[in-house]
């Protein structure tokens, strides 16, 4: 390969970009990365990136790459088979793995009440009197001031302890 780049006469565009760099690489000092390693740096992009996405679908291509740096690492050279191992482990833990991680990590996230709704059943403190007929009342729910109204209309003094039954918007339906 060396003998194609080495005569300017014959090729000069070649010899022009490749041949200034070649040297680098033929020598024996310069230590260049392996199939296996390259591979592995492929299978630990691919997992930070799914520390940031979350979604399943880089780890499955990770455990492809890390396949396939094995298979290198154990001595397969030919980067075909090493692409056709990571195409094939890929598409297989992305059909199988990939939604028994989904529905296992899941299963929990419906039952998880957030933002306004986790304030359903919570115990509050009367703020400001509540009262339907001046249109008056606040409930103070863990630091925060909510607009309050009683769930059967009746008029709850200021200190008293409420539980929230409702949520419609920024005003919370209480009870005694």
């Amino acid at each position: 390969m060396h003998r194609l780049y080495s005569n300017p006469k014959k090729n000069w565009v070649a010899s022009f970009w490749v041949s200034p760099f070649f040297h680098i690489f033929a020598q024996s000092k310069c230590k260049i990365m392996q199939v296996y390693q390259i591979w592995l740096v492929v299978a630990i992009a691919l997992v930070i990136f799914e520390i940031c996405s979350a979604t399943f679908g880089a780890i499955c291509f990770a455990i492809g790459a890390a396949i396939a740096a094995i298979a290198a690492g154990l001595g397969l050279e030919s980067t075909t088979w090493q692409i056709i191992i990571f195409a094939a482990v890929s598409l297989l833990t992305f059909v199988f793995l990939r939604p028994f991680m989904l529905k296992f990590l899941d299963r929990n996230s419906k039952d998880v009440k957030t933002n306004a709704d986790a304030l359903v059943g919570r115990k509050g403190v009367v703020s400001e009197r509540i009262d339907a007929s001046q249109h008056t009342g606040r409930v103070a729910i863990d630091g925060d001031d909510w607009k309050a109204v009683s769930s059967d209309g009746s008029v709850i003094e200021k200190g008293t302890q409420v539980e929230v039954v409702k949520l419609d918007s920024i005003i919370v339906t209480v009870k005694q």
